[in-house]
């Protein structure tokens, strides 16, 4: 049952993070941006995204970021559409190619940046491994080409992972270092509400960690598995990568326990932060019936766990064991449910930095790793629970500090 002393309305509120947040300094010009999107239909990312840069934060025409859409590009058009009335009440064209949405079909770039949404939309899955075949390759590969004929790149935004397919991820990833295209990429997840409002410390020796999630193995195991990393990244040392990779289910839950894989001290410590606890025996039957557990190697020697806590709770979070410290680390990450969807908000403001200043709020990297580990994991879980090793995720960064929604209740000056 859910015992936490804070209702999900009560945190948000006091947090106070709805609103448009502290000025950021001296008023700046709204720079030119083009939208490539799948689809664009109410709360939609396209929406949640876009929306606060035609309609402001909230989506209601206050203030908003200091950005402008110059084009807009759909692959799909539903019945529920929503561009083409908003292109019409703010003036903006809709487009019927990439390059054109870059170009305005002056054979130069006319924006300042641009943001790929490749999500929503009716796309296949592999037949495998099912996976959404969501076309942010082909998204990436247009820019570039657009970037590559006119002669100039500007920076690029690329919602949730990179790619459903390692291979593409890669791609897209070593064509931004070739070409020197700033290239930022994720979710909202790292930049929403934590409560406590703490980061772990850079430099935290990190003997164990458990992160929680819920919902679709691959759409919300991306977010979990992001959530984690944006916590562990800070441990000593900065990431390494993953060596080896596990999807388990049923048994092999309990026996990766029994293994010392990880520890039911931290994932009811994750659950409790989130405001859920259960008796043990309750515990064990749910997730033996409906859990999937993300199992990591780091490159460093650190197990960590991501439990898909499906049946149990519907919210993500972290718990981390220190050396030298009985209790765990606990950060819960709520989201806002509901229009407008503020964490978006979060996430739009550092893709704003980015176009402005022409360097990532965080690193790419991050999103790169959690794409390999997903695609791993989706593998395993269509062979039973098979081990991957995975040299290919030695993947080095440093984390960056830009803030999340609540960190001190400012955001960083520009």
């Amino acid at each position: 049952m859910n015992t936490h002393p804070i209702t999900r309305r009560t945190a948000l509120q006091s947090l106070g993070a709805l609103a448009a947040g502290p000025l950021l300094g001296a008023k700046r010009e709204s720079l030119p941006v083009a939208a490539i999107v799948t689809e664009y239909r109410r709360n939609s990312h396209a929406d949640v995204i876009i929306g606060k840069i035609l309609e402001g934060w909230r989506q209601d025409g206050g203030a908003g970021p200091a950005l402008r859409v110059a084009s807009i590009f759909t692959d799909q058009v539903p019945a529920a559409d929503m561009s083409r009335t908003l292109a019409k009440k703010h003036g903006v064209p809709i487009v019927k190619t990439i390059e054109e949405a870059i170009t305005l079909g002056t054979g130069k770039v006319q924006v300042a940046g641009v943001l790929s949404i490749g999500e929503h939309g009716k796309y296949p899955y592999t037949p495998d491994t099912k996976q959404h075949m969501y076309p942010r390759r082909r998204f990436f590969d247009g820019i570039t080409a657009a970037f590559k004929k006119a002669g100039k790149v500007v920076p690029v935004f690329n919602d949730k992972h990179l790619a459903y397919a390692w291979k593409d991820a890669k791609h897209m990833y070593d064509t931004a270092r070739t070409m020197k295209i700033p290239f930022m990429a994720g979710s909202s997840l790292p930049v929403t509400w934590r409560l406590p409002a703490r980061a772990l410390p850079i430099g935290s020796e990190v003997k164990a960690a458990v992160g929680i999630g819920y919902a679709g193995l691959e759409s919300y195991g991306f977010h979990s598995l992001e959530t984690l990393q944006c916590v562990l990244e800070r441990r000593r040392g900065g990431e390494t990568g993953v060596k080896r990779v596990t999807l388990a289910s049923g048994d092999a839950i309990w026996k990766a326990r029994r293994d010392g894989f990880w520890t039911l001290k931290l994932l009811r410590a994750a659950l409790k932060a989130a405001g859920t606890e259960l008796p043990e025996a309750e515990l064990h039957t749910r997730l033996t019936e409906k859990g999937k557990f993300f199992l990591l190697e780091y490159r460093d020697g650190l197990k960590a766990t991501v439990a898909m806590v499906n049946g149990i709770a519907a919210q993500f979070g972290t718990a981390v064991q220190l050396r030298g410290q009985a209790q765990p680390f606990v950060n819960w990450f709520p989201l806002e449910h509901g229009a407008p969807f503020g964490h978006f908000e979060h996430l739009t403001r550092a893709i704003e930095h980015m176009i402005h200043t022409g360097r990532p709020a965080y690193p790419v990297e991050r999103t790169l790793l959690t794409t390999g580990i997903l695609d791993r994991a989706m593998h395993s879980a269509m062979l039973n629970g098979k081990s991957f090793e995975t040299p290919e995720l030695e993947i080095k960064y440093k984390p960056a500090n830009w803030p999340f929604a609540n960190l001190g209740g400012k955001f960083p000056l520009r």
